[in-house]
């Protein structure tokens, strides 16, 4: 099946930082990453660069993002940031799922169903 590249507002500014985050990939990154995503019959990507943001996850053949979020995520000013950057990233047509890190370290079998099935649900929309 072949999909359509989406322009998604790269930054060629984050480049750097996002290869940075690819090499510090937190605990539960790497654990969604190696255990799940980086065999994934979909192609996903890590750290990758969308407007001016990076995402955890991407899948361009679902217009996918995935997000895993830290406790640093529920301060006040954070929420109102990952609101903006879910705006700006849905403006492209992707979707954003946000999992917690504590959704990736319990209910991980949880976390991977609902991902397979967002996939498969978005390809078959376009």
């Amino acid at each position: 099946m072949q999909h359509q590249k989406v322009f998604t507002g790269y930054s060629s500014k984050l480049k750097e930082r996002a290869r940075e985050l690819r090499k510090n990939m937190t605990k539960q990154e790497k654990h969604l990453w190696y255990d799940f995503l980086q065999n994934y019959s979909v192609k996903f990507y890590r750290q990758r660069v969308i407007e001016r943001f990076i995402a955890d996850f991407y899948c361009s053949a679902a217009k996918l993002v995935i997000e895993l979020d830290g406790k640093q995520h529920y301060a006040n000013d954070a929420y109102e940031y990952d609101k903006a950057r879910t705006e700006a990233i849905e403006r492209y047509g992707i979707e954003v799922l946000r999992f917690s890190n504590e959704d990736i370290d319990r209910r991980f079998d949880m976390v991977c169903k609902t991902i397979d099935e967002k996939v498969k649900q978005r390809i078959t929309l376009h």
